[in-house]
C-alpha cells in the first residue's frame, strides 16, 4: 500500500506483471474510489456558459446518456486536470475528476459559475470501480443477468438493480473494453467482492497502482503530473484531439487555437527504446548529433509488447515516427525511436466510438 491522491491504494496484489496481463487477455478488477464525482446542474444556458468557458471540448452537441473525454483549463490555457464528463440531461452533468485533483476542479468551476448553474461536489458518496479486460462484458452481463451490448463505447446507463441505482459507464483507461461502475459506498464494497467471485471462471483478478501505470501507457493514455498540467497546452500535452473550436471561447482559447493551427514548439509523443534498459520519467533526450530536445514524461517496461516503451515531450521537429533519439539512461545514451501509432491493439478498438 501506498499513499496516492490523499488515499492508500494497492501497489499489486498478485504481482504487476500477472496483473497487466490478466487485464490484457482476461479481465481485471480496479477500486477507482479515490476518482472525484462533480456535478454542475442548473439551466441550460449557464450550464454551457460555465462548461464551454472552461473546457476545450465542444460541450453543446453532446448526447444525453454520453460520456466525453475533456480538459478543464486554467486561465492560461494549461491543464486543471484532465476529465471525463457524464450528459444526463440540458441540466445536469457529472465530471469525473483525479484523486488529487477534483477539489481544484471543484473551487475552478464554481469560481466561475454564474446565474442558476451550481457546482457540487460528491465525491465522499461515491464508490466506483472499474471492470478492464475482453471478458468484461461476460462477466458483467452474468452479475447483472442482463444485456449490455446496446451500450456503446463512451455511453453510459443508470440501472436500478437490487434496490440501488448503478451509473454505468463503457470506458476505461486500460484500452481494453470495460466498465466504469458508480454506486453508494456499501454497495460498491460488496460488489467488489461479488465481482471477483463471479468472475473467476472469466480469470478476474483484482489490479493495482502498478499495473494500472503500464496498462495506460500502453494504450498510450497520458497522466496528470507527468503529460499533463498546468503550463502545457492540451496540443502540447498531446490530447490535441479534444481541442475543438466554439462560439464561446475557452481559457487560453487565442493560445491553444495556435497551438493546433500552427503546431507547438513542442510535442507529447511516444517512444520506444532500442536498446536494453528501463524508461523512466525525466530522463534528458538527445538528438543524433547531440542536442538535447526534451525528457521523459513516463516509462516503463512493457509485459505485453516485452520491451521498454514511454511518453516524453520533444521539440516538434523530432516528433515524426521513427525518428532516432538518445535517453540518457544512467549517464549512458540509449538508442530509442519516436513511436505514433498506438502502442497496444486492446479490444477497446471493437466498440463503437463516440468522441
Amino acid at each position: 500500500m501506498v499513499p496516492f491522491g490523499g488515499w492508500d491504494m494497492p501497489v499489486q496484489y498478485t504481482g504487476i506483471i500477472q496483473e497487466h496481463l490478466s487485464t490484457r487477455s482476461h479481465a481485471g478488477l480496479f477500486d477507482v474510489s479515490h476518482m472525484g464525482e462533480i456535478f454542475v446542474t442548473g439551466s441550460r444556458e449557464d450550464v454551457l456558459a460555465l462548461l464551454e468557458k472552461t473546457t476545450c471540448n465542444l460541450i453543446s452537441n453532446m448526447e444525453i446518456g454520453q460520456v466525453q473525454y475533456n480538459a478543464v483549463l486554467n486561465e492560461t490555457g494549461g491543464l486543471v486536470d484532465d476529465i471525463t464528463i457524464y450528459k444526463f440531461s440540458d441540466e445536469k452533468y457529472m465530471i469525473c475528476s483525479n484523486a488529487s485533483n477534483y477539489p481544484a476542479v471543484t473551487a475552478h468551476l464554481q469560481k466561475y459559475a454564474s446565474g442558476t448553474c451550481k457546482v457540487e461536489d460528491k465525491s465522499a458518496t461515491y464508490h466506483q470501480i472499474a471492470l478492464q479486460g475482453p471478458n468484461a462484458n461476460a462477466i458483467f452481463e452474468s452479475y447483472l443477468g442482463k444485456d449490455l451490448s446496446s451500450l456503446l463505447y463512451y455511453h453510459f446507463i443508470e440501472l436500478d438493480f437490487k434496490g440501488e441505482t448503478y451509473l454505468i459507464s463503457r470506458t476505461g483507461y486500460t484500452g481494453e473494453d470495460g466498465f466504469e461502475i458508480y454506486t453508494s459506498v456499501p454497495v460498491g464494497v460488496q460488489l467488489w467482492k461479488d465481482l471477483l467471485q463471479i468472475g473467476k471462471p472469466f480469470g478476474l483478478i483484482p489490479v493495482g497502482l502498478g499495473a494500472r501505470d503500464t496498462l495506460r501507457l500502453e494504450a498510450k493514455y497520458p497522466l496528470y503530473g507527468h503529460e499533463l498540467n498546468s503550463e502545457w497546452s492540451p496540443i502540447e500535452s498531446g490530447i490535441g484531439f479534444i481541442v475543438k473550436e466554439k462560439s464561446i471561447p475557452y481559457f487560453g482559447y487565442e493560445r491553444i487555437q495556435n497551438d493546433k493551427k500552427n503546431s507547438p514548439k513542442k510535442r507529447v509523443v511516444g517512444i520506444i527504446l532500442q536498446e536494453p534498459g528501463v524508461l523512466r520519467e525525466n530522463f534528458s533526450i538527445f538528438s543524433s548529433d547531440g542536442k538535447e530536445i526534451g525528457k521523459t514524461t513516463s516509462g516503463t517496461h512493457s509485459p505485453s509488447r516485452k520491451e521498454s516503451l514511454g511518453l516524453a515531450i520533444l521539440d516538434l521537429a523530432y516528433t515524426p515516427n521513427n525518428t532516432e533519439i538518445f535517453v540518457e539512461i544512467r549517464g549512458s545514451k540509449k538508442k530509442a525511436i519516436v513511436y505514433t501509432s498506438p502502442f497496444i491493439k486492446g479490444s477497446v478498438r471493437n466498440k463503437s466510438t463516440s468522441k
